[in-house]
C-alpha cells in the first residue's frame, strides 16, 4: 500500500512538474518576443490545457503496470513556440528550450534544501520524491536527441555546417529516443543520483 501511494504521488508530481516545464518554455518565449503560447491559452499553470491523453495519462499508467511501479514517466502537451517571433532566433531558441529543464532543476533544488535540513520523516520522503521526479525530467530532457530540449539547445548553438546532421536526427529522432530509453537510460542514472545527493545530502535513489 505504501509503495502504491508513493508511486501515485510520484505520478502526480511528475505530471504537474511536466506542466511547469512546458509553461516555462512558453514563459521564456513570451519574454523573448514570441506570444504564441500566451495567445493560444497555454501560458497558464491550469493543468487542463496541458494534459496530453497519451503522455500524461496512458503512458505512466502502462509503465506502472508493465514495470510494477519500478519506473514512471509522463509528459505534457508541448507548448507552441514560433522561433521566427523571437528577437534572436538562435539564442532565443536555445534559452526557450533550456527554460523547461531549468524550471525542474530549480524545483528540485528548493525541495532538496528542505530534505537536507529537515529531520528525516515520512514528510521528507515525499519531498525527496519531488526532487527525484524533477531531476529525472530535467536530466532526461537535456539529452540531445530530438524532440527533447537538449537537441534544441544543441542545434541552436551548432554552426550551420551541421544542418545535415540536424535534419537526419530530427527525421529519425523518435527511433533514437526509444533506443536510448530501452538500452542507454542507465547512463544518465548516475547524473540524476549525483544531483540528488548534492541537493538533498542523501543517496541510494537507484
Amino acid at each position: 500500500m505504501e509503495t502504491f501511494i508513493q508511486s501515485l504521488f510520484f505520478f502526480l508530481v511528475i505530471a504537474f512538474s511536466a506542466i511547469i516545464h512546458e509553461y516555462s518554455h512558453g514563459w521564456m518565449a513570451d519574454r523573448l518576443g514570441d506570444p504564441t503560447a500566451r495567445l493560444s491559452g497555454r501560458l497558464t499553470l491550469n493543468p487542463i490545457p496541458h494534459i496530453d491523453p497519451v503522455g500524461t495519462i496512458l503512458l505512466p499508467a502502462m509503465m506502472y503496470l508493465f514495470t510494477q511501479g519500478a519506473m514512471l514517466f509522463a509528459y505534457a502537451k508541448p507548448v507552441p513556440v514560433n522561433p521566427f517571433n523571437l528577437r534572436n532566433i538562435r539564442y532565443g531558441t536555445a534559452l526557450t528550450a533550456f527554460a523547461g529543464p531549468a524550471s525542474n532543476i530549480i524545483i528540485a533544488l528548493i525541495f532538496g534544501m528542505f530534505v537536507r535540513f529537515l529531520p528525516l520523516s515520512v514528510f521528507t520522503e515525499f519531498l525527496s520524491i519531488i526532487v527525484l521526479a524533477n531531476l529525472l525530467l530535467a536530466v532526461f530532457n537535456l539529452v540531445p536527441i530530438p524532440p527533447l530540449d537538449g537537441s534544441k539547445v544543441l542545434f541552436a548553438l551548432l554552426p550551420s555546417q551541421f544542418n545535415d546532421i540536424k535534419v537526419f536526427l530530427e527525421a529519425y529522432g523518435w527511433f533514437f529516443l526509444i533506443f536510448f530509453i530501452v538500452f542507454l537510460f542507465q547512463f544518465i542514472s548516475p547524473i540524476i543520483q549525483f544531483l540528488f545527493t548534492v541537493f538533498t545530502g542523501q543517496g541510494g535513489v537507484f
